[in-house]
């Protein structure tokens, strides 16, 4: 009888060595990509029309209805890096995902209860037939935040970790499923845009023509249902044992380098503690770290180093000594920290898709023939831009950028990322050009007092600004998961990937910030931002955006120019760069 061939560093849900033909493989991650499209699903069918449902039964205004949703979402992407810090250091990817799946249930349904329930919203208003627009109380709006950020929390920790435990299904030491996991990839943002499809387009409608508790039950339904078939691949799935987080890595390194700060630094660098010494160290703790590829020393963020000093005065564990390896992966990630700053610009730009672009849609004409577009379900051109421009990359940008730069992936993920933030600038540019046509139509039918009445030209006016950020996000998205992925240290995978999505986070922070600061600067006489957008400045405001784009657009160039790819900085050094985790392709 054949031996089962086993799986080196994977286990099945008994504690047991996982065998390959019995475990893992796509039948395991198809139950994953169907929880991550439920996610997606719930996560922009509440955000995508959320904007409209605060202004117009919540009766906030739009400067703070457009915080409303840019902080939720910013909130979501930032709790990745606790989700990420909490799976790999205490529960594990698996209870990561079906705990915080289950927490995310729970806020969904709060959320479809405060709508359900009169109570917890403001009642009707009608300024045509002289009943007021009463804004919601301080206890509407503690139940909406309280819904509205449970949401959040079980989204960012189970975003950070569907993709990690996707790939934990591939065995890397097995080539047929290193190739499958590269694939897993290409399938996870495939149904990641699915998820946002169905959300910006029935959702959208079902909120808009049934009732949003209809929309929102759906979004209930859909995450539960995601976590039932997320658990029922328990039997199958292969599981990875905890590691720790890197995070605890970074600070052990950044701590005992400030210890030994007034240590001189040895002249050559193999007086340095390094993992080569750990064989032979007597010391529990460090002789249980892995083996780690050894990394060439870099001159750069030479502080660093002096967390590798060898002191006897001071005690063995990872708090008062590290590796040189150790402080070389700590500055593969300070490298990668310029390239992460100059992306979260593009998604400053991107949340203005979920907000001013949907309040704007709700002024102009938005019929095809008798139907009507709900505002929201324009983000389809979003969408659609998205899932149009990755063939179009994969079949005639690919060959040709191959063939002109000499490189067999075509664009780098540097260069894909310098694309997106471009198209972000010309979205900016395109949408305030866009708000000065409609004003100007306004003004011409005296519509400039009247909120509530339709402008009339084509909500269709609006579609470039859509197509160029999703065609944007196309390059962006994928290019940066590529560059965190290829560039980070072995073992912080997840970790990256949590940095990588902190720059949403970011985006969406700073796209509250901007919308703050503005509407105080302009004041209540020539608001830019105004609540009632005819009134308003809101092309300003692109243009603003644009400026912004341009300028970091510029300092992207110059950062990712002086950066170095960590292939070719090993190459130089004449060190072979060992196969860890895989790139993302389109």
């Amino acid at each position: 009888m054949s031996q089962p061939n086993l799986i080196p560093d994977a286990w099945d849900y008994k504690g047991r060595p996982a065998e390959q033909s019995r475990t893992g493989g796509w039948t395991s991650a198809a139950m994953i990509l169907g929880g991550e499209a439920c996610e997606r699903l719930t996560t922009l069918g509440i955000a995508v029309n959320l904007v409209t449902y605060l202004t117009g039964t919540m009766h906030l205004g739009n400067a703070t209805s457009a915080n409303t949703v840019t902080n939720f979402m910013g909130t979501s992407f930032m709790l990745c890096l606790f989700g990420g810090f909490v799976g790999d250091t205490f529960l594990g990817r698996y209870r990561t995902i079906a705990i915080f799946a289950a927490i995310q249930a729970l806020g969904v349904t709060i959320l479809t209860l405060s709508i359900i329930i009169p109570g917890l919203r403001p009642p009707e208003c009608n300024p045509a037939t002289g009943s007021p627009c009463v804004p919601a109380t301080e206890t509407q709006l503690m139940v909406l935040y309280l819904a509205l950020y449970t949401v959040a929390l079980g989204t960012g920790g189970l975003k950070s970790s569907v993709s990690g435990f996707g790939s934990d299904q591939f065995d890397e030491s097995n080539k047929l499923e290193r190739a499958q996991m590269t694939t897993f990839f290409n399938w996870f943002f495939f149904f990641i845009s699915i998820g946002s499809l169905c959300a910006v387009t029935v959702l959208v409608y079902i909120q808009d023509h049934l009732g949003r508790e209809w929309g929102y039950g759906i979004c209930a339904s859909a995450i539960t249902i995601g976590l039932v078939v997320f658990l029922s691949g328990t039997k199958k799935y292969r599981f990875k044992k905890l590691v720790g987080s890197p995070l605890t890595q970074i600070a052990a390194v950044f701590v005992c380098a400030w210890r030994k700060r007034r240590l001189e630094l040895p002249s050559d660098p193999s007086a340095l503690y390094n993992v080569d010494d750990i064989a032979g160290d007597g010391d529990l703790e460090m002789s249980k770290k892995k083996k780690k590829q050894m990394l060439p020393h870099s001159k750069q963020f030479r502080f660093l180093d002096k967390a590798a000093i060898k002191d006897p005065v001071m005690s063995m564990n990872k708090w008062y000594l590290s590796t040189l390896t150790d402080a070389e992966e700590v500055k593969l990630v300070l490298r990668m920290l310029p390239i992460w700053a100059t992306s979260i610009m593009f998604w400053t730009v991107y949340a203005q898709m979920t907000t001013f672009s949907v309040s704007q849609a709700t002024t102009m004409d938005r019929h095809i023939g008798r139907f009507q577009i709900p505002p929201a379900s324009l983000t389809v051109f979003f969408v659609g831009s998205i899932l149009l421009t990755v063939p179009i990359y994969d079949r005639v940008v690919v060959p040709i950028t191959r063939r002109l730069l000499k490189n067999p992936q075509g664009l780098t993920p540097l260069q894909r990322i310098g694309v997106g933030l471009f198209f972000s600038m010309m979205a900016m540019a395109i949408a305030a050009l866009a708000e000065l046509k409609r004003l100007q139509v306004a003004r011409s039918h005296g519509l400039v007092d009247n909120p509530t009445a339709v402008v009339p030209i084509t909500v269709f006016y609006l579609v470039p600004q859509f197509f160029f950020v999703g065609s944007g996000e196309a390059f962006t998205y994928i290019g940066q998961l590529d560059f965190f992925l290829r560039e980070c240290p072995k073992g912080m995978k997840t970790m990256s990937t949590g940095l990588f999505l902190s720059t949403l986070s970011l985006g969406f922070f700073f796209s509250s910030l901007l919308v703050t600061v503005v509407h105080k600067m302009t004041g209540n006489k020539k608001p830019w931002l105004a609540d009632n957008l005819n009134q308003g400045r809101l092309y300003n405001f692109y243009w603003l955006l644009t400026t912004l784009s341009a300028l970091n657009f510029v300092i992207y160039l110059v950062c990712a120019k002086w950066y170095v790819y960590k292939d070719k900085r090993l190459a130089e050094k004449g060190i072979e760069l060992e196969e860890t985790e895989p790139t993302c392709h389109a």
